[in-house]
């Protein structure tokens, strides 16, 4: 008998047809074609109809996994119980009882095994959509920036957005601390126009210290912003960021829209095309989500915001301190002098962008946050400290104590004189702490330089040259 060409050519492999195919292949047979009929009319090999016919149904038999069973599988039932009574248990535990009811094999198996049994639960979706004027959403990020000039650096910038306009605003800082995160808060509420009644978060250390359930143990220094600006801080639910999605999404956006696609010249070619990018994500591109752009909307948004209470250049965190037996009060490695009499007493620290206030209860005094060499001595402190000081020689190693906290400079210079006027010395310390009411340290250690660098050494040379034009500069 010769073979029947018409049939399609059938491999030793039979190809897997989709359940339309079976089940045309199905309803021919039931109709009483023969299998080499409804071979012919479907187009499928004679073996793969009968084996269709045979199996009589759409689904694809079921494939038994290869090999000896793992050995988790007899402490399934085992495994069932235990999820059914804590089905949030860590598998880590859930091996640990397997084990002492005798199982010793790996935990790969048992690994696998309770992620196929542990219930599933779906929470439904939730949209975090806002008010007008009710609430921003505030986070970090960070990215790699290569520069023209061939630097590089890991910038870190700080996001906001208002939720009902979309207003975007984004800061370059310096770091992801308090301080910076604040700074640049306020000037987002700046650029908003007011302050929302809420600012969100996702539990930042600069926000919360501690968190256990509800009870929450806030950043003092930052508490005191939202009870100066008079907005509600809230938070996220712990590992749940989807709460907070859009500002996710918006760290995201701006990585992706605007670091990771233009070149930078320099620092401040990056600070005056984000200035640029402002503009163009807030007052020409439509929003995605509103099909409008922010500005269309944020001077409706703006009316529900409250003005901001201060000025956010004026804006002083505060942090509390006390005074050393020395008379300093040290902060961020700096130290900043204050009067004998405030020794040993608590006090308020005010820190502004360009300068610091400490006050106690009887004392106010202002320095530059940042002096030179770290240390800000006021003349008039040394003087009620020395007047404090009993003992000729106390007063003495008082003064050249004051004169070594201008720093390095200073040291080398008293070294070389105190070295070679071993037994004379005290009248140069006298005239130099002197000098250094008179002319505040900056212009002594100009003078500490230049005697150094000519080899003088004594306070007769330093009482001229501190008079020179180029120290007084």
């Amino acid at each position: 008998m010769y073979p029947d060409f018409s049939l399609p050519f059938e491999r030793e492999e039979n190809p897997v047809h989709d359940r339309m195919k079976c089940h045309e292949i199905l309803v021919l047979r039931r109709a009483g074609l023969t299998f080499r009929e409804v071979a012919r009319k479907t187009g499928v090999g004679l073996r793969t109809v009968k084996r269709i016919a045979r199996q009589g149904t759409v689904d694809p038999p079921a494939i038994l996994p290869v090999g000896r069973p793992p050995i988790a599988v007899s402490f399934e039932e085992a495994a069932r119980r235990i999820l059914s009574e804590e089905g949030t248990l860590p598998t880590v535990e859930i091996l640990r009882r397997l084990r002492e009811q005798g199982y010793d094999g790996g935990k790969n198996p048992v690994y696998q095994m309770v992620r196929r049994l542990r219930p599933r639960h779906t929470s439904p979706m939730v949209r975090f959509e806002g008010l007008a004027g009710e609430f921003c959403q505030n986070d970090f990020g960070s990215v790699r920036v290569r520069y023209d000039d061939g630097l590089e650096e890991i910038l870190h910038f700080f996001a906001s957005r208002l939720k009902w306009s979309r207003w975007i605003y984004v800061e370059p800082v310096p770091n992801e601390q308090e301080e910076a995160l604040i700074r640049a808060l306020l000037n987002a509420f700046r650029s908003f126009g007011g302050v929302p009644l809420c600012c969100v978060f996702d539990n930042p250390k600069t926000v919360v210290i501690a968190r256990q359930g509800d009870h929450i143990q806030w950043n003092a220094t930052f508490g005191q912003v939202f009870l100066d600006y008079r907005f509600v801080a809230e938070l996220c639910t712990p590992r749940s960021g989807w709460e907070k999605g859009a500002v996710e999404n918006l760290v995201g956006f701006v990585k992706n829209g605007f670091f990771k696609v233009r070149r930078f010249h320099d620092r401040e070619d990056l600070t005056a095309q984000l200035d640029q990018w402002h503009h163009e994500v807030n007052e020409v591109r439509p929003c995605r989500a509103t099909k409008v752009t922010p500005t269309a909307r944020i001077e409706e948004e703006r009316r529900r915001l409250r003005p901001l209470p201060i000025p956010p250049d004026q804006y002083a965190l505060r942090y509390p301190v006390r005074v050393g037996p020395t008379g300093w009060v040290r902060f961020q490695g700096n130290r900043y002098s204050m009067p004998a009499e405030a020794l040993g007493l608590s006090a308020t620290l005010f820190l502004y962008r360009d300068r610091v206030r400490i006050m106690t209860d009887r004392f106010d005094e202002l320095h530059p946050r940042y002096p030179n060499n770290g240390v800000s001595t006021l003349p008039k402190h040394a003087t009620s400290a020395l007047a404090a000081v009993s003992g000729r020689r106390g007063q003495l190693y008082f003064m050249r104590q004051r004169l070594l906290d201008l720093g390095p400079v200073a040291e080398a210079f008293l070294t070389e004189f105190v070295h070679s006027r071993s037994r004379t010395w005290g009248w140069d310390v006298r005239t130099l702490f002197d000098l250094l009411q008179q002319h505040g340290g900056d212009r002594l250690l100009r003078a500490f330089q230049v005697a150094l660098d000519r080899g003088w050494h004594g306070a007769e040379y330093i009482e001229r040259v501190v008079q020179w034009p180029e120290v007084r500069a």
